[in-house]
Protein backbone atom coordinates (compact mmCIF):
# COMPACT_ATOMS: atom_id res chain seq x y z
CA UNK A 1 0.00 0.00 0.00
CA UNK A 2 1.66 3.26 -1.31
CA UNK A 3 1.91 6.03 1.52
CA UNK A 4 0.59 9.60 0.46
CA UNK A 5 1.32 12.32 2.67
CA UNK A 6 -1.07 15.31 2.67
CA UNK A 7 -0.13 18.28 3.84
CA UNK A 8 -2.82 20.91 4.25
CA UNK A 9 -3.88 23.77 6.47
CA UNK A 10 -7.72 23.86 6.01
CA UNK A 11 -8.91 21.27 7.66
CA UNK A 12 -12.48 20.53 5.67
CA UNK A 13 -10.08 20.16 2.56
CA UNK A 14 -7.83 17.86 4.28
CA UNK A 15 -9.96 15.79 5.80
CA UNK A 16 -12.47 15.26 2.49
CA UNK A 17 -8.93 14.69 0.76
CA UNK A 18 -8.01 11.83 2.87
CA UNK A 19 -11.02 10.54 2.60
CA UNK A 20 -11.24 9.84 -1.20
CA UNK A 21 -7.56 9.10 -0.54
CA UNK A 22 -8.22 5.99 1.61
CA UNK A 23 -11.38 4.63 -0.01
CA UNK A 24 -8.84 4.53 -3.53
CA UNK A 25 -6.76 2.24 -1.04
CA UNK A 26 -3.97 4.83 -0.43
CA UNK A 27 -2.27 5.16 3.30
CA UNK A 28 -2.97 9.03 4.03
CA UNK A 29 -0.44 11.08 6.61
CA UNK A 30 -1.97 14.17 7.17
CA UNK A 31 -0.38 17.65 8.15
CA UNK A 32 -1.22 21.03 9.42
CA UNK A 33 1.72 22.95 8.16
CA UNK A 34 4.98 22.58 6.53
CA UNK A 35 6.81 21.85 9.18
CA UNK A 36 4.32 19.23 10.65
CA UNK A 37 4.49 17.72 7.23
CA UNK A 38 8.58 17.65 6.82
CA UNK A 39 8.93 16.31 10.43
CA UNK A 40 6.54 13.30 9.70
CA UNK A 41 8.68 12.86 5.80
CA UNK A 42 11.63 12.66 8.05
CA UNK A 43 10.23 9.97 10.03
CA UNK A 44 8.88 8.10 7.55
CA UNK A 45 9.56 8.64 4.22
CA UNK A 46 6.21 8.85 1.39
CA UNK A 47 5.64 7.37 -1.34
CA UNK A 48 3.78 10.76 -3.00
CA UNK A 49 3.25 14.33 -1.20
CA UNK A 50 0.12 16.58 -1.59
CA UNK A 51 0.76 19.96 -0.35
CA UNK A 52 -0.58 23.30 -0.36
CA UNK A 53 1.07 26.25 -1.22
CA UNK A 54 -0.36 28.87 0.84
CA UNK A 55 0.38 27.49 4.86
CA UNK A 56 1.13 29.28 8.02
CA UNK A 57 4.55 28.08 9.68
CA UNK A 58 6.16 26.74 6.56
CA UNK A 59 4.72 27.35 2.81
CA UNK A 60 4.75 24.82 0.13
CA UNK A 61 7.48 26.08 -1.29
CA UNK A 62 9.54 26.14 1.71
CA UNK A 63 8.47 22.30 2.15
CA UNK A 64 10.28 21.32 -1.52
CA UNK A 65 12.84 23.58 -1.06
CA UNK A 66 13.64 21.28 2.39
CA UNK A 67 12.76 18.25 0.16
CA UNK A 68 15.09 18.66 -2.75
CA UNK A 69 18.33 19.41 -0.45
CA UNK A 70 16.95 16.01 1.83
CA UNK A 71 19.29 13.41 0.67
CA UNK A 72 16.45 10.80 1.81
CA UNK A 73 13.78 12.68 0.42
CA UNK A 74 15.19 14.44 -2.72
CA UNK A 75 13.13 12.57 -5.50
CA UNK A 76 10.32 12.49 -3.97
CA UNK A 77 6.78 12.77 -6.29
CA UNK A 78 5.37 16.16 -5.21
CA UNK A 79 2.22 17.70 -5.99
CA UNK A 80 1.20 20.86 -5.49
CA UNK A 81 -2.27 21.96 -4.58
CA UNK A 82 -3.32 25.38 -5.11
CA UNK A 83 -6.00 28.01 -4.92
CA UNK A 84 -3.99 30.42 -7.35
CA UNK A 85 -4.36 30.29 -11.20
CA UNK A 86 -1.38 32.91 -12.15
CA UNK A 87 1.37 31.74 -14.40
CA UNK A 88 4.31 33.11 -12.33
CA UNK A 89 3.28 30.71 -9.60
CA UNK A 90 2.94 27.93 -11.26
CA UNK A 91 6.37 28.74 -13.24
CA UNK A 92 7.82 29.06 -9.53
CA UNK A 93 6.63 25.83 -8.78
CA UNK A 94 7.72 23.90 -11.09
CA UNK A 95 10.88 25.63 -11.76
CA UNK A 96 11.64 24.76 -7.76
CA UNK A 97 10.79 21.02 -8.74
CA UNK A 98 7.03 20.03 -8.34
CA UNK A 99 6.12 17.41 -10.59
CA UNK A 100 2.24 18.22 -10.91
CA UNK A 101 -0.16 20.86 -9.83
CA UNK A 102 -4.07 20.82 -8.97
CA UNK A 103 -6.34 23.87 -8.98
CA UNK A 104 -8.88 23.95 -5.75
CA UNK A 105 -11.41 22.79 -6.09
CA UNK A 106 -9.64 19.76 -7.99
CA UNK A 107 -12.67 16.63 -8.53
CA UNK A 108 -12.42 13.11 -7.31
CA UNK A 109 -11.31 11.79 -10.80
CA UNK A 110 -8.69 14.88 -10.79
CA UNK A 111 -7.45 14.28 -7.80
CA UNK A 112 -6.67 10.14 -8.47
CA UNK A 113 -5.43 10.68 -12.00
CA UNK A 114 -2.67 13.06 -10.87
CA UNK A 115 -1.54 10.53 -8.22
CA UNK A 116 -1.40 7.63 -10.40
CA UNK A 117 0.16 9.21 -13.05
CA UNK A 118 2.87 10.69 -11.08
CA UNK A 119 3.43 7.15 -8.83
CA UNK A 120 3.49 5.30 -12.18
CA UNK A 121 5.71 7.20 -13.91
CA UNK A 122 8.28 7.61 -10.63
CA UNK A 123 8.00 3.54 -10.69
CA UNK A 124 9.31 2.87 -14.00
CA UNK A 125 12.12 5.36 -13.42
CA UNK A 126 12.88 3.51 -10.18
CA UNK A 127 12.97 0.16 -11.90
CA UNK A 128 15.96 1.46 -14.16
CA UNK A 129 17.46 3.26 -12.24
CA UNK A 130 21.31 2.19 -11.05
CA UNK A 131 23.75 3.45 -8.29
CA UNK A 132 27.55 4.11 -10.00
CA UNK A 133 30.36 3.16 -9.01
CA UNK A 134 32.52 6.28 -9.73
CA UNK A 135 35.54 5.14 -8.85
CA UNK A 136 35.53 1.95 -10.28
CA UNK A 137 35.07 2.28 -13.89
CA UNK A 138 31.40 4.01 -13.19
CA UNK A 139 31.47 7.16 -15.10
CA UNK A 140 31.51 4.73 -18.39
CA UNK A 141 27.97 2.81 -16.66
CA UNK A 142 26.86 6.40 -15.92
CA UNK A 143 27.22 7.76 -19.49
CA UNK A 144 26.36 4.35 -21.29
CA UNK A 145 22.51 3.87 -19.37
CA UNK A 146 22.22 7.31 -20.03
CA UNK A 147 23.30 7.05 -23.91
CA UNK A 148 20.47 4.15 -24.05
CA UNK A 149 17.77 6.93 -23.30
CA UNK A 150 19.49 9.66 -24.81
CA UNK A 151 20.62 9.29 -28.40
CA UNK A 152 22.26 12.75 -28.85
CA UNK A 153 24.70 12.08 -26.12
CA UNK A 154 28.69 12.71 -27.18
CA UNK A 155 30.40 9.65 -27.85
CA UNK A 156 33.35 11.25 -26.85
CA UNK A 157 35.31 9.85 -23.76
CA UNK A 158 38.24 11.27 -24.22
CA UNK A 159 40.65 11.61 -21.37
CA UNK A 160 42.52 14.74 -20.88
CA UNK A 161 45.90 15.31 -19.16
CA UNK A 162 46.24 17.97 -16.50
CA UNK A 163 49.51 18.96 -15.60
CA UNK A 164 50.06 19.87 -11.72
CA UNK A 165 49.06 22.92 -10.82
CA UNK A 166 47.60 24.35 -14.39
CA UNK A 167 44.50 25.68 -14.20
CA UNK A 168 41.47 24.69 -15.71
CA UNK A 169 38.62 27.23 -15.29
CA UNK A 170 39.41 30.74 -13.87
CA UNK A 171 36.73 32.90 -11.36
CA UNK A 172 34.49 34.68 -14.16
CA UNK A 173 34.78 32.26 -16.05
CA UNK A 174 31.71 30.71 -18.45
CA UNK A 175 30.82 27.12 -17.92
CA UNK A 176 30.93 24.99 -21.08
CA UNK A 177 31.68 21.64 -19.73
CA UNK A 178 31.00 19.05 -16.39
CA UNK A 179 34.26 17.71 -15.01
CA UNK A 180 34.86 14.25 -14.15
CA UNK A 181 38.11 13.68 -12.16
CA UNK A 182 39.44 9.57 -14.05
CA UNK A 183 42.83 10.34 -11.63
CA UNK A 184 44.80 12.62 -9.53
CA UNK A 185 43.14 15.62 -7.33
CA UNK A 186 41.71 19.26 -8.07
CA UNK A 187 40.93 21.75 -6.26
CA UNK A 188 38.67 24.42 -6.02
CA UNK A 189 40.25 28.38 -4.84
CA UNK A 190 38.73 31.56 -4.09
CA UNK A 191 41.43 34.70 -4.19
CA UNK A 192 41.42 37.84 -2.39
CA UNK A 193 42.15 41.08 -3.69
CA UNK A 194 45.76 40.33 -1.32
CA UNK A 195 45.80 37.48 -3.32
CA UNK A 196 45.48 35.12 -0.32
CA UNK A 197 44.25 31.77 -1.53
CA UNK A 198 40.96 30.06 0.03
CA UNK A 199 40.16 26.30 -0.65
CA UNK A 200 36.70 25.84 -1.44
CA UNK A 201 36.97 22.11 -2.65
CA UNK A 202 39.04 19.47 -2.77
CA UNK A 203 37.73 16.62 -5.95
CA UNK A 204 39.61 13.14 -6.21
CA UNK A 205 39.45 9.87 -8.71
CA UNK A 206 35.38 9.32 -8.91
CA UNK A 207 34.43 13.02 -7.99
CA UNK A 208 32.32 15.70 -10.60
CA UNK A 209 33.25 18.92 -9.91
CA UNK A 210 32.28 22.57 -11.95
CA UNK A 211 28.64 21.47 -11.99
CA UNK A 212 27.35 24.30 -9.81
CA UNK A 213 27.91 27.08 -12.08
CA UNK A 214 26.41 25.17 -15.14
CA UNK A 215 23.49 23.96 -12.42
CA UNK A 216 23.04 27.73 -11.84
CA UNK A 217 23.83 29.00 -15.43
CA UNK A 218 26.63 31.44 -14.32
CA UNK A 219 30.06 32.37 -14.13
CA UNK A 220 32.42 30.32 -11.89
CA UNK A 221 32.70 31.56 -8.52
CA UNK A 222 35.93 29.67 -8.16
CA UNK A 223 39.14 28.72 -9.57
CA UNK A 224 39.71 25.13 -10.58
CA UNK A 225 43.93 24.19 -9.79
CA UNK A 226 45.38 20.17 -10.36
CA UNK A 227 47.03 19.47 -7.27
CA UNK A 228 48.86 16.80 -8.79
CA UNK A 229 48.82 15.20 -11.88
CA UNK A 230 45.07 14.59 -13.16
CA UNK A 231 43.06 13.27 -15.53
CA UNK A 232 39.93 14.48 -16.67
CA UNK A 233 36.81 13.49 -18.59
CA UNK A 234 34.92 16.52 -20.13
CA UNK A 235 30.93 16.55 -20.41
CA UNK A 236 29.49 19.19 -22.87
CA UNK A 237 27.03 21.82 -21.16
CA UNK A 238 24.77 20.61 -23.33
CA UNK A 239 24.83 17.03 -23.16
CA UNK A 240 24.57 17.88 -19.09
CA UNK A 241 21.88 19.39 -19.31
CA UNK A 242 20.01 16.91 -21.02
CA UNK A 243 20.77 14.39 -19.11
CA UNK A 244 19.23 16.03 -16.41
CA UNK A 245 16.21 16.18 -17.78
CA UNK A 246 16.09 12.91 -19.86
CA UNK A 247 17.68 10.82 -16.76
CA UNK A 248 16.13 10.34 -13.38
CA UNK A 249 19.03 8.54 -11.86
CA UNK A 250 21.53 11.42 -13.32
CA UNK A 251 19.53 13.94 -11.95
CA UNK A 252 19.13 12.71 -8.43
CA UNK A 253 22.79 11.73 -8.39
CA UNK A 254 22.97 15.80 -8.99
CA UNK A 255 20.72 16.47 -6.28
CA UNK A 256 22.47 13.93 -3.86
CA UNK A 257 26.07 15.57 -4.83
CA UNK A 258 24.34 19.39 -4.22
CA UNK A 259 22.99 18.52 -0.97
CA UNK A 260 26.13 16.93 0.54
CA UNK A 261 28.26 19.85 -0.92
CA UNK A 262 25.73 22.93 0.59
CA UNK A 263 25.73 20.98 4.26
CA UNK A 264 29.77 20.74 3.97
CA UNK A 265 30.33 24.54 2.96
CA UNK A 266 27.90 25.40 5.98
CA UNK A 267 29.93 23.77 8.22
CA UNK A 268 32.86 25.14 6.75
CA UNK A 269 32.09 28.91 7.35
CA UNK A 270 30.50 28.08 10.53
CA UNK A 271 33.58 26.25 11.74
CA UNK A 272 35.62 29.55 10.33
CA UNK A 273 33.65 32.17 11.85
CA UNK A 274 33.37 30.64 15.22
CA UNK A 275 35.77 28.00 15.71
CA UNK A 276 39.33 28.36 17.05
CA UNK A 277 42.40 28.04 15.25
CA UNK A 278 42.99 24.85 16.46
CA UNK A 279 39.52 23.32 15.65
CA UNK A 280 39.23 24.61 12.42
CA UNK A 281 42.63 22.87 11.75
CA UNK A 282 41.71 19.36 13.69
CA UNK A 283 38.67 19.24 11.55
CA UNK A 284 40.00 19.83 8.20
CA UNK A 285 42.28 16.86 9.20
CA UNK A 286 39.37 14.75 10.31
CA UNK A 287 37.57 15.81 7.56
CA UNK A 288 40.59 14.30 5.04
CA UNK A 289 40.70 11.29 6.50
CA UNK A 290 36.97 10.56 7.41
CA UNK A 291 35.09 12.07 4.58
CA UNK A 292 37.52 11.34 1.83
CA UNK A 293 39.16 8.35 3.26
CA UNK A 294 42.81 9.59 3.10
CA UNK A 295 44.87 7.59 5.55
CA UNK A 296 48.27 9.93 4.67
CA UNK A 297 47.00 13.32 4.26
CA UNK A 298 50.15 14.74 2.04
CA UNK A 299 49.32 18.07 0.98
CA UNK A 300 51.73 21.20 0.99
CA UNK A 301 51.66 23.09 4.03
CA UNK A 302 50.00 26.06 1.93
CA UNK A 303 47.12 24.19 0.45
CA UNK A 304 46.59 22.88 4.31
CA UNK A 305 46.19 26.20 5.31
CA UNK A 306 44.27 27.55 2.54
CA UNK A 307 41.73 24.87 3.94
CA UNK A 308 41.67 25.92 7.31
CA UNK A 309 41.76 29.97 6.16
CA UNK A 310 44.74 30.94 8.42
CA UNK A 311 48.21 31.86 7.73
CA UNK A 312 50.91 28.68 7.24
CA UNK A 313 52.96 29.37 9.72
CA UNK A 314 50.16 29.81 12.24
CA UNK A 315 48.92 26.30 10.65
CA UNK A 316 52.86 24.75 11.06
CA UNK A 317 52.65 25.53 15.02
CA UNK A 318 49.19 24.09 15.37
CA UNK A 319 50.21 20.77 13.45
CA UNK A 320 53.58 20.24 15.80
CA UNK A 321 51.44 21.39 18.93
CA UNK A 322 49.16 18.29 17.82
CA UNK A 323 52.59 16.35 17.14
CA UNK A 324 53.56 17.28 20.62
CA UNK A 325 50.29 15.99 22.65
CA UNK A 326 50.79 12.52 20.48
CA UNK A 327 47.48 12.88 18.16
CA UNK A 328 49.44 12.90 14.55
CA UNK A 329 52.46 11.83 13.14
CA UNK A 330 54.39 14.00 10.79
CA UNK A 331 57.22 12.57 8.45
CA UNK A 332 57.74 15.23 5.56
CA UNK A 333 54.70 16.84 4.12
CA UNK A 334 52.73 13.57 5.20
CA UNK A 335 50.46 13.48 8.26
CA UNK A 336 48.43 10.58 9.95
CA UNK A 337 46.32 10.70 12.55
CA UNK A 338 47.14 8.24 15.74
CA UNK A 339 44.02 9.48 17.87
CA UNK A 340 40.63 10.60 15.98
CA UNK A 341 38.76 10.93 18.83
CA UNK A 342 41.14 13.12 20.61
CA UNK A 343 42.14 15.48 17.84
CA UNK A 344 37.94 15.76 17.73
CA UNK A 345 38.23 17.22 21.27
CA UNK A 346 41.03 18.58 21.00
CA UNK A 347 40.06 22.57 19.96
CA UNK A 348 37.06 22.24 22.47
Amino acid sequence: MKTILLIEDNSDIRENTCEILELAGYNVVTAENGKVGVEKALAAKPDLVICDIMMPVLDGYGVLHIFSRNTTLAGTPFIFLTAKTERSEFRKGMELGADDYLTKPFDESELLSAIEGRLKRFEQLDQTRTDYDLKSNGLEAFLDDAQTKLESLSADRKVHTIPKKQYIYAEGDQPLRLYFVKSGKIKTIKTNADGKEFITGIYEEGSFFGYLALLENREYTDSAVALEDSQLHYIPKEDFQQLLSANRSVSQEFIRLLAGHVAEREQQLLTMAYGSLRRRVADTLLHLHTSMGEQVIKYSRDDLASMVGTATESLIRTLSEFKQDGLIEIAGSSIRILQPEKLRRAGW
